[in-house]
């Protein structure tokens, strides 16, 4: 006989966790958007930095960067992992004491990793440049958040493992893996460290590392929140569960080759950037076919895009999703590339998928998320229909504007004279950008404004409610 008390007291979702992730997930976004759209400001006026390092550009784009992705991203996607897990495997979190762990301990991490990069403290590795102290930190938690997310794999009631779940646990397998590998340091003082590797072994390493954890963290995690919320929120299954699991394997074997493709024209071996460009190429087939995915199955659902403001950012970002993985591997290719390369198309190229996809997502996710977690309605749909179109708008303002000025730097650059000598000097290529750099100033707080907008649907969502609680499906079945 099923003891109800014992299994009321054990057997409910931990999904206090996944609110509390997911506030914290929207705070970081906005401090994260806020200080991205100053750094732009300060392209257009340089004086805004003030004359004080604290907010001069090279430290605040530093700190926009890592809060973005490591503090809005990361926290969206442990909030996501934390509620997916537990009701595709049917159970409760393993060590739910230890996932609150994970939830605080990062964001402490964040905050005081991110007050460092103010303080001028830069191992100047782009996506890890907290120094060894953070670079220890962030290792324990996150094996902690691995810890919790397969051991509540191990006691799963569900034979299958769902694909979300793949993509999610090759997120923290691989990025573990990078992680420590590409911060390996000599610790001088308590503030600096040097790298074990140096000239272009250190080069490889840390693209290695850099652009996988584009694919892994910023591509594969969010195809995990991909694969788990659109059907929820189309109400309808997966078009080709066979096709996921061959994407993601495909995925899995050729984004960690990819890397190269960062260090073309540059002192590494001929062949190793050649095999960057093949590996890039051959990315768009399972990039792609999770995009196909995803749309076939929302394909018999379209009528709810018209009244579901979730299921259209969620649409929209796998629309922006396809663009990112195809400009990517063109971006590779090096007669692209000798035009792209340190240029603003990269960035344009970024936050394309940044903005795009991996900010999209989450908010389509969030929108449907947040209001399931209180047990409410979303407090105004109308205000999320009017994010959306912002969030569009600023997106697509930000990419033109950038791809403008990154294909005019780039062709400008290029450009010689009759003798054969540069045409243009750089300030004068850079003092042309200033049209572009407003645009993209004014699109940045057009997205920003959204995201404002957003969080204060949220909070009206959910103030004066509490995280209502959820049981397993088998759990319910044994109580009734």
């Amino acid at each position: 006989m099923v003891d109800p008390a014992k299994i009321l007291s054990v057997e409910i979702y931990s999904d206090r966790i996944v609110t509390t992730l997911v506030m914290f997930s929207i705070f970081w976004a906005i401090v994260g958007m806020l200080a991205g759209v100053y750094v732009a400001a300060e392209l257009v006026w340089p004086a805004l930095n003030f004359d004080n390092p604290w907010i001069s550009f090279g430290r605040l784009r530093t700190f926009h960067t890592n809060v973005v992705v490591f503090g809005f991203a990361v926290s969206a996607l442990m909030g996501t992992a934390y509620y997916s897990v537990q009701r595709t495997c049917h159970v409760r979190l393993f060590a739910p004491n230890l996932a609150w762990f994970t939830c605080w301990a990062w964001q402490i991490a964040i905050l005081l990793g991110g007050l460092s990069l103010l303080a001028g403290f830069n191992t100047s590795k782009e996506y890890a440049e907290l120094e060894w102290p953070f670079d220890i930190a962030i290792t324990i938690v996150w094996v902690c958040f691995g810890i919790v997310f397969f051991g509540t794999i191990a006691k799963r009631r569900i034979r299958e493992i769902y694909i979300s779940n793949w993509f999610y646990g090759a997120l923290i397998i691989v990025i573990a893996m990078l992680h420590i590998v590409n911060n390996l340091a000599l610790p001088v003082t308590l503030t600096k460290s040097y790298s074990l590797y140096a000239g272009a072994q250190d080069a490889i390493v840390q693209w290695w590392y850099g652009h996988n954890a584009v694919g892994f963290l910023l591509t594969g995690g969010f195809l995990g929140m991909m694969y788990y919320f659109l059907p929820k929120q189309a109400e309808r299954p997966i078009w080709s569960y066979r096709l996921s699991i061959v994407a993601f394997w495909a995925f899995a074997y050729s984004y960690i080759w990819a890397g190269p493709h960062h260090l073309h024209f540059n002192a590494i071996p001929e062949w190793v950037q050649n095999l960057g460009v093949v590996m890039s190429l051959i990315l768009l087939a399972p990039s792609w076919a999770s995009m196909v995915n995803g749309i076939m199955t929302v394909s018999t659902a379209w009528e709810k895009l018209r009244t579901d403001p979730a299921l259209k950012f969620i649409v929209l970002a796998l629309a922006f999703y396809g663009l990112a993985t195809f400009e990517g591997p063109m971006m590779a290719i090096k007669s692209v590339n000798v035009i792209s390369h340190f240029t603003d198309w990269t960035i344009g190229h970024v936050h394309s998928g940044a903005l795009g996809w991996n900010a999209l997502i989450t908010f389509g996710t969030f929108y449907f998320l947040v209001p399931r977690l209180v047990g409410a309605k979303l407090y105004s749909v109308r205000l999320a229909n009017i994010h959306f179109w912002m969030a569009l708008m600023g997106t697509i303002l930000y990419v033109v504007a950038m791809w403008g000025a990154g294909v005019s730097q780039g062709v400008l650059w290029l450009s010689l004279d009759e003798i054969g000598e540069l045409r243009y000097s750089f300030t004068d290529i850079m003092a042309a950008m200033n049209p572009y750099y407003l645009l993209r100033f004014v699109a940045g707080l057009i997205f920003l404004l959204g995201a404002l907008l957003m969080g204060f649907n949220f909070s009206m969502t959910i103030i004066g409610r509490r995280t209502i609680a959820v049981r397993p499906p088998l759990v319910t079945e044994a109580l009734a």
